[in-house]
């Protein structure tokens, strides 16, 4: 795999920024739960660490997310809901706001990015994180248009003439700092993480227990599947820390100047 192949680290440290300033709050956006806990878990935990306000918003009811075709859905949808609040407090963060919108059927319309513009502007991130829209070779649709819709959704949060109808009292247009993207197509960007951020990561990860079979690949393979698990997880930000100059590190593309 040639070094510079889209979404890969850049092997050229000096062509990339690092480690924002702690924002005051962040909003990470995801389509589903537990994407956020792979994309940038470990910055959130040192974020949340050094004080920052760390919020999850997922789009989707993640009702899709399981192999087992007896399972109730309903149950499914609750368990979700459920293990994305435990892996929000287990990264430091403060809540999850759930959009409901069925998990494989996920639209970057005006009325989803009403409801994320409406979000951005309630909570007022100082630094917004999620999916790249551009990646190349994206498979799921819900990644590409959560993608679209966070930074639709950022567009609109700064403008007052943008769904309007939202600005009542104690509401206000929102501009973020930063734009984060993960899983980025380019990388231009590393927040540097320790052991104690990892650990958190982990421990998120693995409190989405639906998942472990399907996103997580458990029991594929041989020998203790916990154990490949985790060091699956490790060897990617081993791999971004390298790029970075660092031991480990999570990978972005950072927009700031078209904010």
């Amino acid at each position: 795999m040639a070094a510079n192949e889209p979404g890969q680290p850049n092997p050229s440290a000096a062509l990339t920024t690092h480690d924002l300033a702690v924002p005051a709050s962040a909003l990470a956006i995801g389509a589903h739960p537990d994407d956020v806990e792979f994309g940038c878990g470990a910055t959130l935990a040192k974020w949340a660490r050094h004080g920052c306000e760390v919020h999850h918003l997922v789009l989707t009811d993640g009702s899709k997310g399981t192999w087992d075709r007896t399972v109730d859905v309903d149950w499914l949808i609750r368990q979700r809901q459920d293990e994305q609040r435990a892996a929000a407090t287990a990264l430091g963060g403060t809540g999850v706001v759930f959009l409901h919108h069925v998990d494989g059927e996920l639209d970057a319309i005006r009325p989803v990015r009403a409801q994320v513009c409406s979000v951005i502007r309630r909570l007022r991130p100082t630094v917004v994180l999620g999916h790249d829209p551009w990646k190349r070779y994206r498979l799921h649709p819900d990644h590409r248009a959560a993608g679209q819709l966070c930074i639709d959704g950022i567009v609109a949060a700064r403008d007052p003439f943008f769904h309007p109808e939202q600005l009542v009292e104690g509401v206000t247009p929102h501009r973020p700092e930063a734009l984060l993207l993960f899983e980025p197509d380019e990388v231009n960007h590393h927040e540097a993480v320790d052991e104690q951020d990892v650990a958190a990561k982990l421990a998120a990860l693995e409190a989405h227990t639906t998942q472990m079979e399907t996103t997580h690949f458990y029991k594929v393979g041989d020998g203790d599947p916990l154990t490949g698990f985790r060091d699956g997880q490790r060897a990617r930000l081993a791999a971004a820390g390298a790029a970075a100059g660092v031991p480990l590190a999570e990978a972005y593309h950072l927009i700031v100047d078209q904010l």
